[in-house]
């Protein structure tokens, strides 16, 4: 099984994650993306898809229009993990 990240761990990964919020209550991070329309937020959520399908690690996230907003969070270990740390590096590599 995973292990959550100790608190040490948790603020090392956050610094290497400027654009990701850490959400304390659910012990999460989450990120606001916003896109010309909805075909390219659309596109984007494909690509996240396919990433977390490859990783066995899927988001919480919701769509409205040209935003897509992402919660990540290892429910099995309770809260932040190192496999939501490599999806949000992931992630914020299909934008950059």
């Amino acid at each position: 099984m995973i292990e959550a990240l100790s608190e040490a761990e948790r603020v090392e990964a956050l610094e290497g994650l400027p654009d990701w919020d850490h959400d304390e209550a659910r012990d999460s991070i989450t990120r606001s993306f916003s896109f010309e329309d909805f075909s390219q937020a659309f596109a984007f959520m494909t690509r996240v898809a396919l990433l977390a399908e490859k990783a066995d690690h899927h988001p919480e996230w919701s769509n409205v229009y040209n935003r897509v907003e992402i919660l990540l969070t290892t429910h099995d270990a309770g809260g932040l993990s190192s496999r939501d740390v490599d999806m949000a590096q992931a992630i914020d590599a299909l934008v950059d």
